[in-house]
């Protein structure tokens, strides 16, 4: 009776973390392939409800790539101005605008912002993340504990890597940029 009770609670767990799993992963359609995302619930639980909250009602689907820079990263999630099918869309405001949502506060961490992190985009103010992220092309340690870090690409960087990148003397601005095609739960 016990090991038939231990073998239930054993595959219970296996299930539920499984599941748990699944809930923090996301799929980022880019136009050379799909992006798999790993977010970090655990670090930074207020970011990634939000990531999750947009992306899956749609918001980010058709958001350009306003700001990318070589060798550093490509910035999006201008939900407002960046959304390319949007009658607001305007991609000189692009980087300007958030969601209809308040902004967060920060959930700074240790981690690192590694080649292939998530992390939010904010003003001066600490405070003020809303929508936008970028993706680190490379390390970026200058911004460790200054950024809310909330997830990592653990599949399809190479895709990633293909974003069309911005004007270098115009701080990374892109001018007929890449868009994020969708951005779902996995």
């Amino acid at each position: 009776m016990n090991k038939i009770f231990i073998k239930l609670l054993i595959l219970f767990f296996f299930i539920t973390n499984q599941s748990i799993a699944k809930e923090n992963i996301m799929i980022l359609k880019l136009k050379d392939g799909d992006v798999k995302i790993e977010l970090f619930e655990d670090v930074a639980p207020n970011h990634v409800k939000r990531i999750k909250d947009l992306a899956d009602s749609g918001k980010y689907d058709n958001v350009v790539f306003h700001r990318v820079i070589d060798g550093f990263m490509a910035q999006t999630g201008d939900v407002k101005f960046g959304n390319s099918e949007s009658k607001d869309f305007d991609l000189r405001r692009a980087g300007m605008g958030g969601s209809d949502f308040p902004d967060l506060e920060q959930e700074f961490s240790s981690l690192p912002h590694d080649r292939g992190t998530l992390s939010m985009a904010r003003s001066q103010d600490p405070n003020s993340a809303n929508s936008q992220f970028f993706i680190c092309f490379q390390p970026a340690p200058f911004l460790d504990r200054q950024y809310t870090v909330f997830g990592k690409v653990i599949e399809g960087m190479e895709f990633v890597d293909k974003i069309k990148r911005g004007d270098q003397n115009n701080n990374g601005a892109v001018t007929n940029p890449d868009k994020i095609i969708s951005f779902k739960s996995q």
